[in-house]
């Protein structure tokens, strides 16, 4: 009998298709501090570093055994391509956006997309996921991880412009979406040609936290539902907070997973509601459970998220720099128990 691979189950998992054990991978970001002094590849140097960035994203599969390579490790490398001005955080802090080139609606208009090949960070990425292929091989999956459109978008002209625009602007608003998405599709597509098998984009200015699910219907899923018709690759999308309102919108923008933090209770309805458009990825909580749990309550939130029927178990976030290697090997070992 011919085992699958762990690309072979990923992908079929994403495409709803039966699989012998759920994939455990995190489509989120996977640095942590321990696995940082493991291979001395620290933030901020691995956000930049493209050997560093490949030594601590393979660290997350080989030393903490999750079944899949997630990189970058933040949702800041397009937008500095793009022109926005950027923090790039400590050790245990991740990069941030800090400044904004086009706030005002005719700054638009006069804005250029640059060459995402050679433009800021990009190029390191590209050759990480080189490097990753090269290291693991084929038949291991690779996911390519990035800020959604709708999130770029908003740190192209602020989130304050972009609430402000959803109400009183809205041509301006899907002009800033349209730019964002058209650079966000090109370098998706980049890293699926430098060996990402997975993209999975983080897209949390999409949260009912933020736009209402009015809005979110009317204004922001006809993006990424462009987005995921674009690029090479099953999408995967991520978005943070309580998405109850927002799911059954989200299972029609042709992404193949849709990744869901713990605030999503029902997990097993959320199943049901979007069985056939969508499986869901998710939901051990990154900051109650693998942050700051033991192997006990990560168990039970592994044993919680297979019984409600995720296709992938996957932490509900990204995992936060302080977390237990431990832990997250204890997810991984919570899964092969429950198929025991």
């Amino acid at each position: 009998m011919k085992y699958m691979t762990l690309k072979e189950n990923l992908l079929k998992a994403l495409n709803g298709e039966a699989v012998e054990k759920v994939p455990c991978v995190s489509v989120t970001q996977t640095g942590t501090v321990e696995l940082m002094d493991a291979v001395n590849a620290p933030w901020p140097e691995s956000q930049s570093d493209a050997k560093m960035m490949a030594d601590l994203a393979i660290a997350a599969h080989e030393i903490a055994g999750l079944e899949a390579v997630r990189v970058p490790y933040c949702l800041t490398v397009l937008a500095e391509a793009m022109g926005c001005e950027i923090n790039m955080g400590t050790k245990n802090r991740q990069p941030s956006v800090i400044a904004h080139p086009y706030e005002k609606p005719e700054m638009l208009d006069a804005a250029t997309k640059p060459d995402l090949k050679t433009a800021g960070r990009i190029p390191a990425v590209i050759e990480a996921i080189k490097m990753v292929r090269e290291r693991v091989g084929p038949d291991v999956p690779i996911i390519g991880g990035m800020e959604g459109p709708i999130t770029l978008a908003s740190d192209l002209v602020s989130v304050k412009s972009y609430m402000k625009w959803s109400i009183k602007n809205p041509d301006a608003l899907a002009q800033a979406n349209a730019f964002a998405n058209e650079a966000a599709i090109e370098y998706a597509n980049l890293m699926v040609e430098a060996g990402a098998d997975v993209i999975c984009i983080a897209d949390p200015v999409s949260s009912p936290d933020l736009m209402s699910p009015q809005d979110f219907h009317d204004k922001l899923m006809g993006t990424i539902t462009e987005f995921a018709d674009k690029v090479n690759a099953p999408v995967v999308l991520h978005v943070c907070g309580n998405v109850t309102a927002i799911l059954n919108d989200m299972a029609d923008c042709h992404c193949k997973g849709l990744s869901v933090e713990e605030k999503v209770e029902d997990v097993k309805g959320a199943v049901d509601l979007t069985k056939g458009r969508a499986v869901m990825v998710g939901n051990v909580s990154s900051p109650f459970v693998l942050l700051s749990g033991d192997e006990e309550k990560v168990t039970e939130a592994v044993n919680n998220a297979l019984d409600s029927g995720v296709a992938v178990l996957a932490p509900g976030c990204g995992i936060a720099p302080m977390t237990p290697t431990a832990n997250i090997k204890a997810m991984i070992a919570a899964r092969d128990k429950y198929y025991q």
